[in-house]
């Protein structure tokens, strides 16, 4: 597009958005359904013991509870977008909710694996219809200096209750039980459904056409100059091997710590199918690259269906928009550091510490709390630096606040003291989440908010995936880098108790440190059981710092992608 068309297209933007009203009453009602979205992909972990107990789970029923659910949505992000862009947003969203509250029901009323991972499916359809339609309605609705306010909830909203969840989830499990963490979603998507028919504006589909004013035709008018008519319709293909792609290589980077990046390392199963643990490569490498090969194929598809003018489920054209594909880029590598933090602080809280549930998931609540004071403070930041530069703002800020957390990890120091960079990590994700995604949508026309909003999820989804398999193995290495000579530096330890000891805080993940902690001097290591565990907490200290560091990495490939952004928003005249 030239410089000409560019500043046609963003004028269009700033006359029509002027004119058009937003509907703030629907932001919190899609702030509100993102919340039960996210929460629910948070909140269950911590109540996994639980029910192991009290309702007969084995290991891998376990492990599938979470599993499951984070590959079906994944592998349905981008189906269920194309689909509210074809059929109406707003009955995407109304269908996902009813769906959702659905599959929590029979969640809570669960008394064996088979209906808890039911459920679990069935919830993971109503997200996946439920988290793209939030963030399209989002993106048609608002423009212009409203849009930095509606995103700014939103990510603070996303960024809140993914924080909250874990605390919340304790909560309920020590007090009224395990099955309020599903049947919490009851009330919420009642509450959303019902104000979602009043409040929520009608955008995608024929029925959204047609509900819109003159002034909001003025804005769609604005963006069609970016991109010819289409052809609509359904791309069968395109579905089948997006959701493959997405549900294979989802499943392979979250799973690679269990099961094993190359050798198994314990037996997997699904339904009557079980791949031993004595075969000699993993499900792990298998999967990730029928994942690979399936995108490929995916991508193969979309490009000869658009040169045949047949319907296509993503329009790969929006990745020729600088700031879509610079600015998917940078939140897949921020999602990625941002999910590696989150993976090893509770690991480090909860084993070294000595945190049980509650105070971990209240320190990690604090992070929704600065969340939420930067959401508020969006709109006058914004206003006064700009979107692309209030991205790169929260993002030194999260950087920063890493580093802090870093240098507080020692154990003369009171974790109270935590707080702050909790707190002040927080605030700049909800700087950084909330702006890049509208500069991310900023240039995908109304009609096709939809795909792109689903496009972008679904790189988080990948993002959170990837976070998780880097920490994970960089923790691992480096426990079992560091472990070794920390633990030769106890007196009197024999040394072939070394390398079992390393085995066992690298396989657990650190809670080798509780159970030997627990038995004081009592245990088989006698008197030198409390200088075991300072070894051992000294080790697994070291190695979080480590993967905290990869994380900074991350984040600042993330910053570099937002530069990019940036330049790219100032060409093309993007508030």
């Amino acid at each position: 597009m030239t410089q000409q068309q560019n500043g046609q297209v963003a004028q269009g933007r700033k006359e029509s958005a002027s004119a058009v009203k937003p509907p703030w009453n629907a932001l919190w009602v899609l702030a509100l359904a993102l919340a039960m979205i996210v929460l629910d992909g948070s909140i269950v972990n911590v109540s996994i013991p639980v029910m192991i107990r009290e309702i007969g789970l084995n290991l891998t029923d376990a492990q599938w509870v979470t599993s499951l659910y984070n590959i079906i949505l994944a592998a349905l992000l981008l189906p269920f977008g194309k689909l509210g862009d074809l059929k109406g947003r707003k009955m995407t969203l109304q269908v996902g909710v009813v769906v959702f509250v659905a599959g929590s029901i029979l969640a809570a009323s669960s008394n064996g694996a088979t209906l808890l991972l039911s459920a679990r499916a069935v919830q993971a359809i109503g997200g996946a219809l439920v988290m793209p339609s939030t963030l399209s309605i989002v993106s048609a609705s608002f423009r212009g200096k409203n849009r930095a306010i509606a995103f700014g909830v939103w990510g603070s909203v996303m960024s809140a209750a993914a924080a909250v969840g874990p605390f919340l989830g304790g909560l309920f499990t020590q007090t009224i039980g395990w099955r309020w963490i599903f049947l919490v979603n009851v009330p919420l998507g009642v509450i959303v459904f019902v104000a979602s028919i009043f409040f929520v504006p009608k955008t995608g589909g024929k029925a959204g056409a047609s509900a819109m004013g003159a002034a909001a035709q003025q804005l769609a008018s604005a963006d069609s100059a970016k991109s010819a008519a289409k052809p609509e319709g359904f791309d069968p293909l395109g579905i089948v091997f997006s959701a493959l792609g997405s549900a294979f290589l989802i499943f392979g980077l979250i799973e690679g710590q269990t099961y094993g990046w190359l050798k198994p390392k314990g037996d997997f199963g699904i339904g009557g199918f079980k791949w031993s643990a004595s075969w000699p490569i993993s499900v792990i490498p298998i999967c990730i690259v029928l994942g690979i090969i399936f995108f490929a194929l995916f991508i193969h598809t979309e490009n000869s269906r658009a040169r045949r003018m047949r319907p296509v489920m993503l329009d790969l054209t929006l990745f020729r928009i600088p700031t879509f594909a610079m600015g998917n880029i940078a939140a897949g590598a921020i999602q990625a550091g941002e999910f590696a933090i989150m993976f090893v602080l509770p690991l480090y809280l909860i084993n070294v510490r000595g945190l049980n549930m509650i105070p971990t998931g209240a320190l990690l609540a604090t992070m929704g709390l600065g969340s939420i004071v930067s959401g508020g403070l969006a709109r006058p930041v914004t206003a006064k630096i700009g979107a692309p530069h209030t991205v790169q703002l929260g993002l030194i800020v999260e950087m920063l606040s890493v580093v802090l957390l870093m240098l507080m990890m020692c154990p003369s120091l009171p974790v109270a003291w935590m707080l702050v960079p909790f707190a002040l990590y927080g605030f700049g994700l909800g700087f950084a989440a909330a702006q890049l995604t509208s500069l991310v949508l900023s240039e995908v026309p109304v009609a096709q908010s939809g795909e792109g909003s689903a496009t972008q999820s679904t790189i988080r989804q990948l993002g959170t995936g990837i976070g998780a398999a880097v920490a994970g193995l960089v923790l691992s290495v480096m426990v079992t880098n560091i472990a070794p000579s920390a633990l030769s530096g106890v007196k009197g330890l024999p040394s072939q108790l070394v390398s079992g000891l390393t085995t066992s805080l690298d396989a657990s993940a650190g809670s080798a440190i509780v159970g030997i902690r627990a038995q004081g001097t009592t245990g088989k290591l006698g008197a030198l059981g409390p200088q075991v565990v300072d070894a051992m907490s000294s080790a697994f200290t070291r190695a979080s710092q480590w993967t905290l560091v990869v994380a900074i990495v991350m984040l600042a490939v993330g910053l570099i992608a937002s530069i990019w952004v940036a330049r790219a928003a100032k060409r093309d005249n993007v508030e």
